[in-house]
């Protein structure tokens, strides 16, 4: 696939990454929000939308499951990026010789370790591939940057370490997103379907609108809620599972769902990562 795929970050994040790796022929453009990545789709600026939904161990991206329902555009597919931070510093800079860790607050959170193994202060930026944009700028043989290696070969900085993380599992889930669904074919295996839902506020909603997805055999791998509103009473839940709507398991318990729930709405039918077998194999 050619064009333009947004993402919500700056040149060299992880979700450019992502984007690259994904959707190697189409060009990145990069957005200061994710509002403004879905956005460029919905305006014709970009062909996609990549947008992080989750991470391994960070826990879910804030605000983008509200975003999601709201942004009129569909998932038309799934990627998982490993997150493999390197200590980035300018040209000639000695590791002994540094003083200064900057990146993100997640990221420097997820490289404790070598944070005190080489005894460095953490200074918090506004992200990853920022931090090694200002270290481009400033020069300075005593700062080094936690991001990227897409981020050190775009701003002309060494790798002095790889794979500086703490955790090996470290692992972003995004979502590419367009302005029309694929037009995918029920009973066509290895797909998922990703929709939201609100549970009517009657005792044992929540149970009784999943029983059907148990009594059909239907996998579900994500099930996550949160508030809409602002209010304590009225709960959303964004749900991930194996199959297409039209399959009839899985319609019978989509239909089953709509008796105890309001506003079901399909957020994508698309096919899974092969991360997902990689890690069905390795468990």
């Amino acid at each position: 696939m050619t064009g333009l795929i947004a993402f919500q970050g700056r040149p060299g994040a992880y979700s450019d990454l992502a984007c690259r790796n994904a959707y190697p022929d189409m060009q990145t453009l990069p957005c200061h929000t994710f509002d403004e990545a879905m956005a460029a789709v919905r305006d014709g600026k970009a062909d996609l939308a990549m947008i992080a939904i989750e991470n391994s161990l960070a826990g879910r991206v804030p605000d983008v499951h509200t975003l999601l329902p709201e942004s009129g555009l569909y998932v038309i597919g799934e990627a998982f990026q490993r997150v493999e931070h390197c200590l980035l510093a300018i040209k000639g800079a000695k590791i002994e010789n540094l003083k200064r860790a900057h990146s993100h607050a997640v990221a420097l959170g997820q490289v404790r370790k070598v944070l005190k193994e080489l005894n460095l202060e953490a200074v918090v930026e506004s992200d990853t591939a920022g931090s090694a944009e200002l270290l481009a700028q400033w020069q300075d043989p005593e700062a080094c940057a936690i991001a990227s290696s897409l981020a050190g070969e775009l701003f002309g900085l060494e790798i002095l370490r790889r794979n500086i993380e703490d955790a090996s599992h470290n692992t972003t889930r995004f979502f590419a997103m367009a302005r029309k669904p694929h037009d995918l074919a029920p009973g066509t295996p290895g797909l998922m379907t990703t929709f939201v839902f609100r549970v009517r506020n009657v005792p044992a909603a929540l149970y009784k609108a999943l029983g059907g997805f148990a009594t059909n055999g239907i996998n579900m791998t994500k099930l996550e809620s949160y508030m809409v509103g602002g209010h304590f009473s009225a709960t959303q839940f964004l749900c991930d599972v194996e199959g297409h709507p039209e399959d009839p398991a899985l319609r019978r318990a989509l239909e089953e769902l709509t008796f105890f729930s309001r506003e079901t709405r399909i957020l994508g039918v698309y096919p899974a990562a092969q991360f997902r077998k990689e890690q069905d194999t390795a468990d």
